[in-house]
């Protein structure tokens, strides 16, 4: 788990970076699926800072290929000063998105602390999607599928330039698994930039466990772990709350794993839960999937021993 006792939680309450409406409830989702009490009940101290406050989506067209860009760099923006004061008063974010969009204004804030703090970033991208279209590749212009395009310094400079550094990030920081949904010209463009994906088939191939030692190997302990978590990355059979459902993702038992390993680093200092659709869900299932895996994050464990081998009955 983090080794950081003090968590808080931002909402981002915003679908302007998508075309399909819903993710701007997924904070208050998450809220009613009792995310707050199951992190105190970890022995966790909670601050809840509720929504910031951004500028509505005007659901319009895309304009000289972005969707709503005023009102994305806006809430990056917002995101971005939220995160990086709760990293400064010592303390760990879970930003409650929102679409993934957001995932901008977030992770410049972790990248410009680590920055500042001399430490050694590194960043796991959950998602069934790459996210690294540009306005003339994206099909629909929708920020949401740009984010990390957006980080590595290909899009407006409203985003690309947040935290004061372009690019933000380079691709040896970040490491993206799950991915199972890529356009033609963004496949393209992933492999000229060098990005080490684990996509659905390494993992059907090679197995959870050996995915996430790959991703999580080399860190330190000068490592900050920033985990960007898009609820698509799981399978739609157990998460059917999002916009953007891919088949083929990873199945509850897979994605326990993922979180657990993670946990067991001891290294993750800053998390995104991202694309929420609680209009698409059924019964708030997916909201309380998701607190979850949050909850095994931050140290809840399937293993009911206290060592790693086999426990025998009899």
């Amino acid at each position: 788990m983090s080794a950081r006792r003090e968590l808080s939680l931002i909402g981002a309450p915003t679908d302007a970076g998508a075309s399909d409406r819903g993710a701007a409830m997924g904070p208050e989702a998450m809220r009613v699926a009792g995310l707050k009490a199951a992190l105190e009940a970890r022995g966790l101290k909670v601050r809840d800072l509720g929504n910031l406050n951004g500028p509505h989506n005007p659901a319009g067209p895309p304009v000289d290929g972005y969707r709503n860009l005023a009102e994305v760099v806006e809430w990056n923006r917002l995101v971005h000063e939220a995160v990086h004061g709760e990293l400064v008063g010592e303390r760990l974010p879970i930003l409650l998105g929102g679409d993934h969009s957001l995932g901008v204004g977030s992770i410049s804030a972790v990248a410009r602390y680590c920055r500042d703090a001399g430490r050694h970033l590194r960043v796991l991208w959950l998602d069934a999607h790459a996210d690294f279209n540009t306005r003339e590749l994206s099909p629909s212009g929708n920020l949401h599928g740009m984010p990390v395009a957006c980080l590595f310094g290909f899009g407006p400079a409203g985003l690309t330039g947040l935290g004061g550094r372009t690019p933000i990030l380079d691709s040896a920081v970040i490491r993206q698994i799950g991915i199972r949904s890529v356009d033609a010209g963004e496949r393209s463009f992933v492999h000229e930039q060098g990005l080490e994906v684990f996509d659905m088939r390494f993992i059907d191939e090679m197995g959870v466990r050996a995915t996430m030692e790959l991703a999580l190997a080399g860190l330190d302990e000068k490592s900050h772990l920033h985990v960007s978590f898009d609820v698509d990355f799981l399978d739609p059979d157990i998460a059917p709350g999002v916009a953007t459902t891919v088949p083929g993702g990873p199945s509850y038992r897979e994605a326990q794993l993922c979180m657990e390993m993670i946990a067991d680093t001891g290294r993750l200092g800053s998390l995104d839960v991202m694309e929420l659709n609680p209009a698409l869900d059924v019964r708030n299932r997916t909201a309380t999937l998701a607190v979850d895996l949050i909850e095994s994050l931050f140290g809840k464990s399937t293993l009911m021993r206290a060592d790693r081998g086999p426990r025998r009955r009899g």
